[in-house]
């Protein structure tokens, strides 16, 4: 049997994205087989697209971290079906690769049933934002366990973005103040609009300088910083006794400079992670707080995933060049 499927025949832009035709993949034990009807698109699979984000061993070459639909079929009597899925149930799940297809397999422990009221559209939309937010803000970044309790001052860089909206609403919905960067004034408005209590345009103002006036001199006590390379430095200069800097992508490069007498000092936890080679396990316990914690939230409509852009499969090219080029402000969902 054979399904629909988008590859990268070789390094380059969105132009060597390509449809073709592939096997249907075969379950292994712990697995499901899901029909995909919505994927998200994600800056990692740029990155691979490009050549510059090696696939994990034994993983499907084709690209996508997130998709949702229905289960086909698998091994659901496995111990690690924590939700109880069952054959036919309507899913969404974070993915290590293959999600540019119509059919993917992927462990049932980072499977979550899809939100009452949601259509697949915004479920695929889920996963991969929500998935990192809460593993880097929250468990990593400790968001309401430090010195200011639980009302802790978070800084997300690129706060328009997929990844950047959700945090915005999740740290607000637990009671903390956010401020956040952003590359125009409409996209900062935006963001004041999702809830930020701050927007800084990165291009005629200082983040720094802002986050220093915002809080009284005191620093913020998380930063999310998706861009590295030079910002490390600077976010130390912001950055709240005992406060907690965790890094999920190098935009702005891989290296950076800084003065660890600062860390040392000031007791800065500096940290990163990347979800895509964590094993089913580590990946199955955020899910499990995913579904205890948020979804009751996005079934009540308190916090709801934002798409901009919603495009079928065969506009891919199209829907990458909107990704490179910037300008949209949440999510790329695509369908088949």
């Amino acid at each position: 049997m054979e399904m629909q499927a988008i590859e990268i025949s070789e390094p380059g832009g969105p132009e060597v994205l390509k449809m073709t035709r592939r096997p249907v993949p075969v379950t292994g034990p712990g697995e499901i087989l899901i029909r995909v009807e919505a994927f998200g698109i994600n800056r990692p699979d740029a990155l691979q697209r490009r050549g510059k984000y090696s696939v994990p061993k034994g993983v499907s070459d084709i690209p996508g971290l997130e998709v949702s639909g229905n289960i086909i079929e698998g091994d659901l009597a496995c111990p690690d079906n924590t939700f109880r899925l069952r054959q036919g149930d309507a899913v969404c799940a974070l993915l290590q690769g293959g999600g540019y297809a119509e059919y993917c397999v992927v462990p049932v422990s980072q499977c979550l049933p899809v939100p009452k009221g949601f259509d697949f559209v915004h479920a695929a939309a889920l996963p991969e934002t929500f998935f990192t937010v809460w593993s880097n803000v929250f468990d990593r970044g400790a968001l309401g366990l430090g010195p200011a309790g639980p009302n802790e001052a978070l800084l997300v860089h690129g706060g328009s973005s997929g990844i950047g909206t959700v945090a915005i609403q999740l740290a607000k919905h637990f009671g903390h103040r956010v401020m956040t960067t952003a590359g125009t004034d409409e996209k900062c408005a935006f963001c004041l609009k999702l809830g930020a209590d701050r927007a800084v345009n990165y291009r005629d103002e200082d983040f720094v300088d802002a986050a220093m006036e915002w809080t009284a001199g005191r620093g913020v006590d998380v930063i999310l910083d998706m861009v590295g390379g030079s910002y490390l430095a600077r976010e130390l200069s912001c950055v709240a006794d005992d406060g907690r800097i965790v890094i999920i992508a190098l935009q702005g490069g891989a290296e950076a400079n800084i003065p660890l007498s600062d860390i040392l000092r000031r007791r800065i936890t500096v940290t990163g992670s990347t979800l895509r080679p964590r094993p089913p396990a580590f990946k199955g316990a955020i899910a499990a707080s995913l579904h205890a914690q948020v979804w009751p939230l996005l079934e009540a409509g308190l916090v709801s995933p934002v798409i901009d852009v919603l495009r079928p499969a065969s506009e891919i090219t199209e829907a990458h060049g909107i990704m490179e080029a910037g300008s949209h402000m949440g999510k790329i969902v695509l369908h088949w």
